[in-house]
């Protein structure tokens, strides 16, 4: 690498200041050194970033100041070189399992919030380049089952898997709400379904049972909205002939 995150020491830590203002600046530096690296960086780096960047969040007060830095963090998968993107998602995946159990109850909504947000970039990224990219796509999933939704590593905590389960479908829902009919829904909720087949614990395969029960309108339906208005269209039509048949008039 020409530059190392590693070098950089004292700007990582400024991402974990107490102070507000040499936080926002971090971010802006690391935005801008995130942009340029279109060779990608080590994964161990990606690591120490995500380590300051957790506790970036951490140090975030005030609801809507945490809301905004969630979407902020989480905006940065937008404007990443793609060589880095699936990196950097990984990189936030297995920081997220390594630092979940420590996180207290005070502070959890925050880092909840900010899951929810690196799912729905990670939908993003491939929705915004119409589900085209097949290998990456295959690639990203399989950090799905790798981290969150892992079944068997007793590493991942549980409490992160039932929050990615709570949220899977629903984030797919809001970046594909056109229903465009691009996306792979088979292979994309391919490792939630088998979380709930292969997970060691009883009560995730429960969970995961009774999300997909919950959606199974929604999913059923996807990418067929076309299909489902003909669909009313011919049982408004059969009703109303039905009823048309059932009116006999008025007899003399």
């Amino acid at each position: 690498m020409a530059e190392s995150t590693s070098q950089n020491s004292p700007f990582i830590r400024q991402l974990a200041a107490n102070d507000k203002r040499i936080r926002d600046k971090a971010l802006d530096s690391l935005k801008t050194f995130l942009q340029s690296r279109t060779d990608g960086i080590d994964e161990i780096e990606l690591l120490k970033l995500w380590k300051g960047l957790f506790f970036c969040m951490w140090q975030s007060d005030k609801p809507l100041t945490q809301q905004s830095l969630a979407r902020e963090l989480a905006g940065i998968v937008d404007t990443l070189p793609q060589a880095l993107a699936l990196p950097f998602l990984a990189a936030f995946w297995q920081t997220m399992a390594r630092e979940w159990n420590g996180i207290d109850a005070l502070r959890m909504d925050k880092f909840l919030y900010l899951v929810r947000c690196y799912l729905a970039a990670g939908w993003r990224h491939f929705a915004a380049r119409r589900w085209r990219d097949a290998s990456r796509l295959h690639e990203y999933l399989d950090i799905l089952r790798a981290t969150p939704l892992n079944p068997t590593d007793p590493r991942i905590p549980n409490g992160l898997r039932y929050h990615v389960v709570d949220i899977y479908v629903d984030e797919l829902d809001k970046v594909d709400e056109k229903r465009e009919g691009n996306m792979p829904l088979d292979e994309v909720m391919a490792p939630l379904r088998e979380l709930g087949e292969k997970s060691v614990t009883k009560a995730v395969r429960q969970r995961v049972k009774e999300t997909l029960d919950d959606e199974a309108k929604k999913l059923r339906n996807w990418n067929k909205v076309g299909e489902e208005s003909e669909e009313e269209d011919e049982d408004e039509n059969g009703e109303q002939e039905d009823q048309d048949e059932e009116w006999g008039g008025i007899d003399d």
